[in-house]
């Protein structure tokens, strides 16, 4: 067990056999900008470094590192079943479910939202990564359809991402998420944003996404990237930089 390595708990009703987790720097090998445990292999670290702080992680947690899925995350919306003699040739993919024990769903993330969801039976698991792009083309409601669950009977966990107070986009956002639906204006604010800019609220609306899609239970978000430097990356603030997991498997 390594003791250096600090992990964040999701606090949400989820079933004793259902464990979660996001990952922050704290406990790994790589060194700067990427310090310490960068666990993604697309960043320019070092290789022999994502691969021992991915084989830490797996060690802290218990887990086998062949069951971590590592997703080819393109910021779209597809959604992959995930099956334990198919992890190395996973398509590319912004979500990940599966009903297989000890098989883990992993979203990389440095501000954009992770979003991890389970059954209230505990025998179905999933994960998106829910940057503004992600959830603007419907990556929530994908995977929610996927899992073929009654989104009344999942709940959600919102992982770390760049907090409002953070978030400025540009007005061609706020107007494709408004495209989708009139609600979601209520997530934007120019308060404290450039002229003709706007700062963004992804919690509330990967929150309005869930609840119209049918899913009550919706927990966790606040915890923002760019501000804590200490726990996290961050892409907007840092530039090059690591990235976290937020992860999800059935024990």
């Amino acid at each position: 067990m390594s003791s250096d390595l600090q992990l964040i708990t999701p606090v949400w009703p989820a079933p004793a056999n259902v464990q979660a987790f996001s990952s922050t720097r704290q406990g790994g090998v790589s060194a700067a900008p990427w310090d310490q445990l960068n666990l993604g292999d697309h960043v320019n670290d070092r290789p022999q470094h994502v691969a021992i702080n991915r084989q830490r992680l797996a060690d802290h947690l218990g887990l086998p590192a062949q069951g971590f899925a590592w997703l080819n995350q393109v910021h779209g919306t597809d959604v992959v079943e995930l099956k334990a003699q198919s992890l190395s040739q996973l398509p590319p993919a912004d979500a990940s479910f599966t009903r297989e024990p000890g098989v883990v769903c992993a979203i990389l993330t440095a501000d954009c939202l992770p979003v991890i969801l389970c059954n209230r039976q505990g025998t179905i698991v999933g994960a998106a990564h829910a940057g503004w792009r992600s959830l603007c083309g419907g990556v929530l409601e994908n995977l929610i359809t996927a899992m073929a669950e009654p989104a009344e009977n999942l709940m959600a966990w919102l992982g770390p991402a760049i907090g409002p107070d953070q978030f400025e986009v540009g007005p061609e956002v706020r107007q494709a998420f408004i495209n989708h639906s009139p609600q979601a204006s209520s997530a934007f604010a120019s308060q404290g944003a450039r002229p003709g800019h706007c700062m963004a609220d992804i919690y509330q609306l990967a929150t309005q996404r869930l609840q119209q899609a049918g899913v009550s239970s919706i927990n966790g978000g606040g915890l923002c990237t760019v501000s804590d430097h200490q726990r996290f990356f961050s892409y907007r603030r840092d530039g090059q930089t690591g990235r976290m997991v937020t992860l999800v498997v059935l024990q």
